[in-house]
């Protein structure tokens, strides 16, 4: 990678029919040009009637939605940056009513979206080993158009995240009870992916303790037990760990211990990025609970943590929404000329 930087996964709903829209090629290049050493795609609906969630979010499952991807490959590598393909299944967040099958429930462990709320479709043995089945060969489609890897989205309380979650997780099989048996889903997954795609090829997840559903929700309030986490991700097989904090300057244990990120890479060597408000002066929440603009903040705490390795590579999102030129200009000490993010540059495609 050409930097540390790396483009934030973030959903944008311009793909009609799951075919990402004419102009994406150039929004995932601008990044690229701008100075972004990694492209991390929005999230990609697995290619199962399950997996959406959402209105006009894109999927692999077409040619033409291919045909897409590989211009947006393309041109992002023209530009010199890498680009792995997030891959996505929404879980129980999905709606009866959703296409491509309306009939379609959302899937989940068992029947849970959130405490006490069974309201989903408890997954079968068969529904779990035919997911593992779409994701694997999801990743192969995705190195067959050109992308370098996938990220498997394992965080925010979708499908995978809510078998890792023990308080929706209440399964009595192999797939259920244990901190190893709640991560063999996503280790399942992580294993038929790598054997389908070449050594050369990266597989990794991402994880996150909050979820959607209860910001204050965590995998595990212990770090032995969630070093253990780690660990089972790595021996199947992740080559790197995306670990998602709301803030990334917060400590997972203390307010100025290691974040989520340091604690994976520390337990397990491997690269880990981390993510969460960077560049920005407040959170995704405080935003849309009605604060509508942020201010461009200081970098001197990211600054700090990538001097003293705490983690690997470092995360954008909205900050290069509102400025595709973001990386170079904070790599040429041009911060007082980042474009503020504010609320409209999630609702454009620019």
């Amino acid at each position: 990678l050409k930097n540390r930087i790396v483009m934030a996964p973030m959903t944008r709903n311009f793909s009609p029919n799951g075919v990402p829209a004419d102009y994406a090629p150039t929004y995932y290049s601008k990044r690229a040009a701008g100075g972004v050493g990694l492209i991390m795609t929005e999230g990609v609906e697995v290619s199962h009637p399950s997996s959406s969630g959402y209105p006009d979010c894109p999927k692999l499952d077409s040619d033409e939605a291919k045909r897409m991807w590989e211009k947006v490959v393309s041109e992002v590598h023209a530009n010199g940056s890498a680009i792995f393909c997030q891959l996505w299944h929404v879980g129980g967040i999905r709606k009866l009513g959703m296409p491509p099958l309306p009939e379609i429930p959302g899937f989940t462990p068992s029947g849970y979206v959130k405490p006490g709320k069974k309201v989903a479709y408890e997954m079968t043995l068969e529904d779990i080993e035919e997911l593992v089945q779409v994701y694997a060969r999801d990743a192969k489609i995705c190195e067959e158009l050109g992308f370098d890897g996938v990220e498997i989205h394992g965080a925010h309380g979708y499908l995978i995240d809510q078998f890792f979650w023990n308080a929706i997780n209440t399964r009595a099989d192999a797939y259920g009870g244990s901190l190893e048996n709640r991560a063999r889903f996503a280790t399942e997954i992580l294993q038929a992916s790598q054997q389908l795609t070449s050594s050369e090829f990266q597989v990794g997840i991402r994880v996150s303790q909050w979820k959607q559903q209860d910001y204050e929700a965590k995998i595990t309030e212990d770090k032995d037990e969630l070093n253990a986490f780690f660990n089972i991700l790595k021996s199947a097989g992740a080559d790197f760990l995306h670990c998602s904090n709301r803030r990334f300057w917060e400590g997972e244990f203390s307010e100025d211990g290691l974040n989520l990120a340091g604690i994976a890479k520390e337990a397990t060597g491997l690269p880990s990025i981390s993510v969460g408000s960077v560049g920005l002066d407040k959170d995704f929440i405080k935003l849309y609970a009605g604060d509508h603009q942020t201010q461009t903040a200081d970098l001197g705490k990211l600054y700090n943590k990538l001097d003293n390795k705490e983690f690997d590579l470092i995360a954008v999102g909205r900050a290069l929404l509102s400025d595709p030129e973001w990386a170079n200009k904070v790599e040429n000490g041009q911060e007082d000329q980042i474009i503020p993010f504010d609320k409209s540059f999630v609702e454009n495609y620019v």
